[in-house]
């Protein structure tokens, strides 16, 4: 099949599903919406087999859904060239609503999570273009059960064009293993206790309350630390508040790392920690299970279909950095053997659930379902 890929940006989800897609034989066509520099964040070629398709003026990055009706005429004419058999787009009011304005079909609509769970809501406009788009998709793809259901709050949508899973991991790479000695040596970090957070420091992903909940549990154990990978928009902030209150030397900021790197910070982590304000299936929280950490991440409905409070990781309200901070020193004080035990649980939650090799045949058992449908 010609599968036309359509996304916001080519990130390192963007690059583990195009490499599935033509690993299995498709020929795969790939579209962003952002061009720059900045919206960059997977370092990797394509993935042998990929085509990716330029605009011949790049549409603009407002973000805003009624601006994109602009670039309507440019895709028409890139489809019409292409020709493909499919159109795969997410998220649901930028490229999602572009191939719904297009009439093309067949159309699967691909959820990122926020798009649904936090945008769909922003007002009037975006709540309109949210339920066209659904509307004028043939199927809908989402990982988890939070997303499903507010999509059918939205609009009636047919369950049986529904199709769900979680994007999975690759359980051979995020595995648990020996940690990192040289993060573990960095500047006397031998003997603490290091925090891992992995989220882009933007508003939604609660970076701020991240570092107010380290500083107020550093206060009251001096033995923790923070590994804060990332960048974002809130670099300034972040930076005054880590040099205002003296965390220079407790923090580490080794800014976006290698994909391939990333098993080596879990490893080397005691806790996983996020405090976003939204998310679906989480990926960052599936990759530290997988590599056998304890997690601490926000009271959402897709992360209580991973966590279960007091068991296997913590739950706190979104913005509550006090209670962050609470569980923080709860998840020090807890002995070496109930990390471990709470470690082989999310591991084998991992192994159930996460298995991307397995998950991924959903998507191209319903690309196949598509193709037939519109063959007739």
């Amino acid at each position: 099949m010609r599968i036309f890929y359509f996304s916001k940006a080519y990130t390192t989800h963007d690059h583990r599903f195009l490499k599935k897609i033509a690993g299995n034989g498709h020929e795969v066509f790939f579209l962003t919406l952002e061009h720059d520099s900045h919206f960059c964040l997977e370092k990797r070629p394509l993935p042998a087999g990929v085509q990716f398709v330029s605009w011949n003026k790049w549409p603009s990055m407002s973000g805003k859904p009624d601006v994109l009706l602009q670039s309507i005429p440019e895709f028409e004419l890139i489809l019409n060239d292409i020709r493909p058999d499919l159109i795969h787009a997410g998220p649901v009011q930028s490229c999602g609503f572009i191939t719904a304005i297009s009439g093309f079909h067949p159309f699967l609509l691909m959820s990122w999570g926020s798009d649904i769970l936090f945008d769909s809501d922003k007002d009037n406009l975006w709540r309109w273009v949210t339920r066209y788009t659904l509307q004028h998709s043939d199927m809908f793809f989402c990982d988890c059960d939070a997303v499903r259901q507010r999509v059918q709050e939205l609009v009636a949508y047919p369950k049986n064009q529904i199709i769900q899973f979680p994007w999975g991991i690759d359980l051979k790479e995020f595995t648990p293993g020996s940690a990192n000695s040289s993060l573990r040596e960095h500047s006397g970090w031998k003997d603490v206790f290091i925090i891992l957070s992995t989220r882009s420091w933007e508003p939604i992903y609660g970076i701020e309350t991240v570092l107010s909940a380290f500083h107020s549990a550093y206060k009251r154990d001096p033995r923790l630390r923070l590994l804060l990978l990332g960048k974002g928009s809130l670099a300034t902030q972040l930076q005054s508040f880590i040099d205002g209150h003296g965390l220079y030397d407790v923090i580490i900021q080794p800014g976006i790392v290698p994909h391939e790197s990333l098993p080596e910070y879990y490893r080397s982590a005691d806790l996983y920690l996020s405090c976003s304000q939204s998310d679906g299936t989480s990926i960052s929280l599936i990759e530290a299970m997988g590599c056998g950490l304890p997690v601490l991440v926000t009271d959402l409905p897709g992360n209580r279909e991973w966590v279960k409070h007091g068991e296997n990781g913590w739950l706190a309200p979104a913005n509550d950095s006090d209670l962050f901070a609470d569980y923080l020193l709860q998840s020090v004080h807890q002995t070496k053997d109930t990390r471990q035990k709470i470690g082989i649980t999310n591991r084998r939650i991992t192994e159930t659930r996460a298995n991307w090799d397995q998950n991924i045949q959903i998507l191209l058992n319903a690309y196949q379902k598509l193709k037939l449908k519109y063959a007739q």
